[in-house]
């Protein structure tokens, strides 16, 4: 790694679009950077820990709480790119309808295993079990993938049967088909933000990063991966 690179860290559901949207970036850019993925919550702590990186990328909620804390720099948040929560299964298997609420229910309630994430997908799904009232019920059958492993994961590895998480996550992953992403009367969109670390060795490389990240230039890029712009 040089040492002079602008290091980007971010959560899985954006790597990919990171990936290649820096790719672009570095020709033109006046340092080197670095891009690296992990868990929402490893992310964090890491941030947290004082480690030496320069520009954050994370769900726009942990983003805020990172910013309260002092962790990041103020004003600095910028917001990337949204996503959807999508249903997927292990290729080959039966597909089930997810085209209404009733119907994703039915779904959850027919599957031997349902997989989702630690983060902002996981968490809307719990929620929204609760608000059906099946929650207790299907408890038992419900597989929470550690942070930084994909759900995808747990569907080819015939851990879960049923798989949610963002669609950036679960599309492309080899043996794994993506039925489609939930209705809109369940549907929760997670906004992607990035923003400068309290200890970026170079605030102003690190701010013309995010201003190229959140160009509209990008778009064709994000929806490639399965996000939406915001721009």
């Amino acid at each position: 790694m040089p040492s002079d690179a602008i290091k980007l860290v971010c959560s899985m559901a954006t790597r990919s679009m990171l990936e290649e949207l820096v790719s672009r970036y570095q020709p033109a850019a006046a340092r080197p950077v670095t891009t690296e993925a992990a868990g929402g919550v490893e992310v964090a702590a890491r941030v947290r820990a004082g480690e030496g990186l320069d520009v954050v990328v994370l769900a726009s909620e942990a983003i805020d709480r990172l910013l309260a804390e002092g962790r990041l720099l103020a004003g600095s948040r910028v917001d990337l790119a949204q996503s959807g929560i999508a249903v997927a299964v292990r290729a080959g298997a039966a597909t089930p309808d997810i085209s209404t609420e009733a119907a994703v229910r039915s779904a959850v309630l027919a599957a031997r295993t349902v997989g989702y994430s630690t983060g902002p997908s996981g968490v809307h799904l719990q929620a929204l079990f609760e608000r059906w009232g099946i929650l207790q019920q299907i408890r038992a059958r419900i597989i929470v993938a550690a942070p930084g492993i994909p759900v995808g994961s747990l569907l080819t590895g015939g851990k879960a049967e049923l798989g949610f998480q963002q669609l950036s996550e679960l599309m492309g992953v080899p043996g794994v088909t993506v039925v489609g992403t939930l209705p809109p009367a369940i549907q929760a969109r997670t906004i992607f933000s990035g923003a400068i670390a309290a200890r970026c060795s170079d605030p102003a490389a690190a701010r013309a990063l995010l201003d190229y990240l959140a160009s509209p230039a990008g778009a064709p890029v994000k929806r490639r991966h399965g996000l939406d712009p915001l721009a």
